[in-house]
Parts: C-alpha cells; sequence; structure tokens
C-alpha cells in the first residue's frame, strides 16, 4: 500500500462513486469490498470518535488494526449528519453518487432529510443499499439488530454447536457478514440494470437476519412436509454422510468429507475396510445417513491410530477431501493462502508493516488492489467538500462550528 493514491482506472467497479453512512461491519464491509475493485468509496462518520469500529479488539497506537482493513482504500469526511448544514452535504454528495450504503435503523434517515423519496428526487439513478436488523417494513422494523440477533432469528444459532450444550456462535461476525455480501450483489444488479439502460434507481432492502436465513438450505421445507427440525450436531453435518470431524492420535482433529457415493469407496478403502465400501446398505447418502454412527466410529477408530500428517497424506492419496482445522498461525504461513496472494504485506499509517488479507475474488483482468489502509477521521474532508462546490471560507467556518471535522494532517497520505 504506498498511500492514498486514487485506485487505477482498470479496477472493475472504477468511475462507481459509493456514498458510505454506516458504522461497524455490515455497511462498511460491504462498501469495502466495492473498494476494493475501484470504486470511491466516501465514508461518512460522526465528527469525534468516528466509527465505532476505530476502537474495536486490538489497537495500534490507539486505532483498531480492524479498522485499518475494514476501511482500506475509502475516503474519510467527518459530518454531523443530525444538523441541517451537515445534511446538506450529504445531499450534495448525493447528486453524483451512483450507490449509497448505510445501516442505521430504519427511519433514522428520513428523520433526518434523507429517506428515500428526497434523494431519489436528487439522483433519479441513485442506488440505496439499506441494510437494518429486520428489513425496511414489517412488525420488527424499528427493533436494533445485530449480526448476533440476526444470526438468532435466521435459524443459524439453533443449528450450531453441540446438541448437548447451549448453542453456539461462530467466532466472528457471520450475521453483519453474510448481510454485507448480499447487500454488495443487490447493489451491483441494480447498478447492471441502470448502466445497461433498462431502469432507474431503486432501494436495495437488506436485513441482518433473512441474510443469514437465505444460508439455511432445505430447513422449511424439511420442517413444512416432514415435521423435521434440525437441530444442533456438533462437527457433522446432518443428512450427509459421512463428513464430521475426527480425531488423530496427538489430539487434533482433521475434517474429513467422504459424504460422495464414489469419495466413500475411496475413503473405505483408504482406511482398510473395503468391506463396507462394497457394502450395498452404504452405496448412496440415505443409506449411510441411516448408518452414520457405525461409520463415523469406523472413521474415528482409524484417524485416532495415525498422526494427522499421516491421515491427511493417506486421504490425499486416496482423493479423499479432507483438511487439518487451521487456527491463524496456520493460515499465514500456508503455502496455498501465499501462492495466491491471500497474505499481503500491507503498512499503517505510521510505516509499521503488517499482513492483511487477500482480496476476494480473483479476477484475471481487472483484479481488485489495496492502495492505502483505512484513513484518519475527516482526512479528506476539505478535498471532498471543495469538490462539491463549498469555498475555502465556506469549510472553515463548518469546521469551526463543528458541522464537520477533518484531521490535523489532512491530505498528506493515509
Amino acid at each position: 500500500m504506498e498511500g492514498s493514491a486514487e485506485i487505477p482506472n482498470g479496477g472493475p467497479l472504477a468511475g462507481i462513486r459509493v456514498v458510505e453512512l454506516g458504522n461497524l461491519i455490515a455497511a462498511p464491509f460491504a462498501a469495502r469490498l466495492m473498494a476494493e475493485f475501484g470504486a470511491e468509496v466516501i465514508k461518512v462518520e460522526a465528527p469525534g470518535e468516528g466509527d465505532p469500529i476505530r476502537k474495536w479488539r486490538k489497537l495500534h497506537n490507539g486505532t483498531s488494526l480492524w479498522w485499518y482493513l475494514q476501511s482500506r482504500n475509502k475516503k474519510s469526511i467527518a459530518i454531523n449528519l443530525r444538523v441541517p448544514e451537515g445534511q446538506e452535504i450529504v445531499r450534495r454528495l448525493v447528486r453524483d453518487a451512483d450507490v449509497l450504503i448505510e445501516n442505521f435503523r430504519p427511519g433514522t434517515l428520513e428523520r433526518w432529510g434523507m429517506g428515500w423519496d428526497v434523494l431519489k428526487e436528487i439522483n433519479p439513478n441513485l442506488v440505496m443499499v439499506r441494510i437494518s436488523g429486520f428489513g425496511q417494513d414489517g412488525p420488527y422494523r424499528e427493533r436494533p439488530g445485530f449480526g448476533s440477533v440476526g444470526e438468532a432469528m435466521g435459524g443459524m444459532r439453533f443449528t450450531t454447536g453441540d446438541p448437548d450444550r447451549p448453542p453456539a456462535r461462530t467466532g466472528i461476525s457471520i450475521g453483519d457478514s453474510l448481510a454485507a455480501l448480499h447487500a454488495v450483489m443487490g447493489a451491483l444488479m441494480a447498478l447492471v440494470r441502470i448502466k445497461s439502460g433498462h431502469g432507474a434507481g431503486q432501494v436495495v432492502d437488506v436485513s441482518l437476519f433473512e441474510s443469514v436465513f437465505n444460508m439455511m438450505e432445505s430447513l422449511v421445507p424439511e420442517y413444512d412436509l416432514m415435521g423435521y427440525v434440525r437441530e444442533r450436531s456438533g462437527g457433522s453435518l446432518p443428512g450427509i454422510a459421512p463428513s464430521n470431524s475426527y480425531p488423530t492420535a496427538e489430539g487434533s482433529y482433521v475434517i474429513v468429507a467422504g459424504n460422495g457415493d464414489a469419495i466413500f469407496k475411496r475413503l473405505m478403502t483408504a482406511i482398510g475396510r473395503a468391506d463396507l465400501a462394497n457394502d450395498p446398505r452404504l452405496a448412496s447418502n440415505d443409506g449411510r445417513v441411516t448408518h452414520v454412527e457405525e461409520i463415523d466410529g469406523v472413521i474415528t477408530e482409524w484417524t485416532r491410530r495415525h498422526s494427522i500428517e499421516e491421515v491427511t497424506a493417506a486421504l490425499d492419496r486416496a482423493d479423499v477431501p479432507n483438511g487439518r482445522i487451521y487456527s491463524v498461525a496456520d493460515i499465514i504461513s500456508d503455502p496455498q493462502y501465499l501462492s495466491r496472494d491471500m497474505i499481503l504485506p500491507s503498512q499503517l499509517p505510521d510505516g509499521t508493516n503488517v499482513k492483511m488479507p487477500g482480496i476476494v475474488p480473483k479476477l484475471s483482468e481487472t483484479p481488485g488492489v489495496v492502495n492505502w489502509a483505512g484513513p484518519r477521521l475527516g482526512e479528506h474532508t476539505s478535498a471532498l467538500m471543495a469538490g462539491l462546490g463549498y469555498d475555502p471560507s465556506e469549510i472553515e467556518t463548518l469546521v469551526a462550528s463543528g458541522v464537520v471535522a477533518r484531521s490535523d494532517a489532512e491530505g498528506d497520505g493515509a
């Protein structure tokens, strides 16, 4: 990352301007993905502390390492959205924007004079992406909604963990991240419609609970037709066999996915159980599911006798999908991660070198790029306001009154 240079024109989203009115995870993650592929992302933050994620998790010199990742390639403008002068700045930003992404509680922007009815009059081709806990309508629309609540009400928590323990959560904010992915997908679909001349702007309404619910596979029809309620099942995947985590001799675990018919035969042969490989009861998945405890027991008995290196080597030779359960220490030294540029050498604003995650997906002709880490609060305030037609004296007045804020070293790079 070589400082706050403009993103090259080769990005697939070059020429797309995104205004981000979001805090914490869902909206900022969606905007980050667009920024990595060439969109100009203008992040609007509150003067003072800015996005709370600046202080979340591990801090380096007072700023979160997560912030530097979550806001890379973005420009920061600090605006007080609760006053009319600040709202007017956002309305000016919207004039030339392609996308606005926000994750306030429904009704908030309307109270500030920035609802869809107002913004579409300013820019009929605007795509307004609205991320909330429960959506823009319905009886729960005004409830506060975090990703953890979306995971719970979307069905994920009920199915996660061991059956004899309380529902568990994944170690990351998966509900927020799923909402962000749906938000980007919706934004791009809406942009394609506009850019192809088939329509004008529209609202993309993304809720946290629906984004999680969309991942829940056949949960609903299984219940509706059969009364089946999918429960917590630990490391296994109900109805698909064998697919589980299995202990090895040194006490670590390996994931084995032998649930394809041909794969199952190769797996059983590799572990010395040709009898089961050729057992007609186990020839297809429905039969294996009926006998899943027997199969898991056989695999466990074999893995427990061998080290994880021996297990993975044997399964690789048999072309059976398997994998170690990686910690971050495993990830950053893994040759596959390194060969695909998924561990990027990066630099923080103070010159500190740090590794960061790479970019997904990989585009052959217009790959994503990282040009700078998350900016200082209000780093681009003056430059962006000048581009909106504010003269220097107006900017100084707005700074003095607290309507906007800027960093002390604005303009000397992120």
